[in-house]
């Protein structure tokens, strides 16, 4: 599971589930004139904890841990996180019901008076719940709330899987001669790597290659701001990988808007939405 792919939403959900768990050990009931007398929490109350704290708790979660994995599992032709948004929603509903009857029908044995008031325990689930289930909903519509919980790092530099130094083989910028002329270069006439006792020969000068179109540009490193979908260079709609923020991934070939990328086990695919990408 990859953290850094979380999102603020999640952020928000993980933030309502705590407050959920705080909120469970307050006093669900609120009595005048009761007193010194101790009130029950909602772990005394089936109904409470059963409908609205471990519903809730379980809702966000499963929407973490969707949005924290390659590949979500489903169930049922649904995805974990939509089983976490569901929920939510339940976790959120089932709190309203609460607070307007706070002591479940018992006021309305004999003449209906005398019955408890909601409590700061039940006050808090319910808006705990509530701010659960808002931030399930809207975290997939609010882009405020699709941004990375976590920054990116950027060490100064950055070298992924099989990364090369700068300058080495198979890194942009390699190839340049160095005095004494690397393994397989051509030795030149009064340069440092001369065999000794060979005859220098005459060369003439050869003209640069003209580049392709497009051969200017050179692979490099790159990481994502948010979670973003890896298509298949046939063009398939289904995605083949997500890159995830904090990684840095291999930018081998640019197509128009598109870059082609490469994962950490060697897959390539189309990085369509280039924007707001970090270049190492």
């Amino acid at each position: 599971m990859n953290i850094r792919s979380l999102t603020r939403g999640d952020g928000v959900v993980i933030g309502a589930a705590v407050l959920l768990l705080i909120a469970s050990f307050l006093d669900i009931y609120s009595y005048d004139g009761a007193g010194a007398v101790e009130m029950p929490n909602a772990w005394s109350s089936a109904p409470l904890l059963l409908g609205v704290v471990l519903t809730g708790i379980a809702g966000a979660a499963l929407i973490v841990v969707a949005h924290g994995l390659p590949q979500v599992p489903k169930v049922v032709g649904l995805d974990l996180g939509q089983f976490g948004v569901a929920l939510s929603i339940f976790s959120a509903w089932s709190a309203l019901a609460n607070i307007f009857d706070p002591s479940g029908g018992v006021n309305n044995v004999g003449d209906g008076s005398g019955g408890p008031d909601a409590g700061t325990g039940l006050i808090l689930l319910l808006i705990a719940s509530l701010v659960l289930a808002a931030g399930a909903v809207a975290t997939p519509l609010v882009p405020a709330l699709k941004g990375a919980l976590l920054p990116a790092p950027k060490p100064a530099a950055p070298q992924p899987y099989g990364g090369q130094p700068q300058g080495g083989y198979g890194y942009p910028g390699a190839g340049a001669p160095q005095p004494g002329q690397p393994y397989g270069g051509q030795p030149q006439p009064g340069q440092p790597g001369q065999p000794f006792g060979t005859q220098p020969q005459p060369q003439q000068a050869q003209a640069p290659q003209a580049q392709p179109a497009g051969g200017d540009f050179s692979p490099f490193w790159f990481a994502v701001p948010v979670p973003r979908p890896l298509f298949a260079e046939d063009g398939s709609p289904t995605p083949i990988a997500e890159l995830a923020p904090g990684t840095w991934y291999l930018a081998v070939e640019q197509r128009g808007p598109s870059l082609v990328a490469q994962t950490q086990d060697g897959r390539r695919g189309v990085l369509q939405d280039t924007s707001g990408i970090q270049r190492g």
